[in-house]
């Protein structure tokens, strides 16, 4: 069957075959509540790999553009010394700018360990040269062999250290995410399955009337699929708009809340959660005629 033809199939109404599945009850409210709590979970796990996406990105871009220098030498030499290794950043190919952090910047780092009234006199604190690349960057190791040559008191920290664990930390909260939209998709399965077969039973006299008069068990399991299936649809609806406007009440992204102000969807990515509705019916009508040919089976 085309998916064009399985979806007029489940959309057009069939009124004799509807009569055999009870429209009230708590198999409709535990169908509904399922996959509007399902749905809602499942954009807000769809929120998080997005957002752990972006972050991953920006921060992996930023140091990957980016490198320090640290110069620990004694007070006396540390200008020569800085001076040195600015002289010796301008010659290098592929770096875009090199300058050395003032006191007030080097405070505000430490700020957030020894508080705003810092002083640096009081710490042997080292100098910082901030180092911006471009085009395809410079070679860190032949850098490093020119540092270690005209400034041995230079350490250069292009944060490779900071961006394996970045990528590896996305990777990792990425699988997460899928997995959890795995799981919130099974546990959607298992509840509509539990909910089609306690409708099955219940209607159990029902079906073995419509099977002396000729009903077919495809015909009648038809009946309850194509009513789970809606079931889940609009319950699934509910909880991704429900989801939606949820993450659209957080915070916005901000530089200084990081991941926390960033959990959201950005752009073209609004439409993601459209597609868990859609998915969430595919899954219940799967699992409902599953359900329903299983049990129709055990009441011959």
């Amino acid at each position: 069957m085309s998916p064009f033809r399985w979806i007029l199939s489940i959309l057009q109404a069939d009124t004799q075959a509807d009569r055999v599945v009870p429209p009230t009850g708590h198999t409709v409210r535990l169908t509904l509540f399922s996959a509007a709590a399902m749905a809602f979970l499942a954009v807000f796990a769809l929120a998080l790999s997005m957002a752990t996406g972006r972050l991953a990105v920006r921060w992996g871009d930023e140091l990957a553009r980016s490198s320090t220098i640290r110069i620990s030498a004694p007070a006396a030499q540390m200008d020569a010394q800085t001076e040195a290794a600015l002289r010796v950043l301008s010659t290098t190919p592929g770096i875009k700018s090199a300058r050395a952090l003032t006191d007030e910047e080097q405070q505000e780092l430490l700020a957030p360990w020894f508080g705003n009234g810092v002083s640096l006199a009081a710490l042997p604190v080292p100098q910082l040269i901030e180092v911006v690349e471009e085009g395809d960057g410079y070679d860190p190791n032949g850098l490093r062999l020119r540092l270690q040559a005209e400034v041995p008191g230079a350490t250069l920290d292009d944060h490779s250290q900071w961006r394996k664990p970045l990528i590896r930390a996305a990777i990792s909260l990425r699988r997460l995410g899928t997995l959890s939209l795995l799981l919130i998709g099974g546990t959607m399965a298992a509840m509509i399955t539990l909910a089609a077969t306690a409708a099955l039973a219940a209607n159990a006299q029902v079906i073995r009337v419509l099977r002396l008069v000729g009903a077919t068990d495809v015909y009648i399991a038809g009946a309850f699929v194509r009513r789970f299936t809606l079931r889940a649809l609009a319950g699934g609806v509910i909880g991704t708009l429900a989801g939606m406007v949820a993450i659209l009440l957080l915070p916005g992204a901000q530089t200084e809340g990081g991941f926390l102000t960033g959990l959201g969807f950005q752009g073209w990515q609004w439409v993601l959660p459209l597609v868990i509705p859609p998915l969430g019916a595919v899954v219940a009508y799967f699992a409902t005629r599953a359900a329903a040919m299983r049990t129709l089976r055990g009441l011959r």
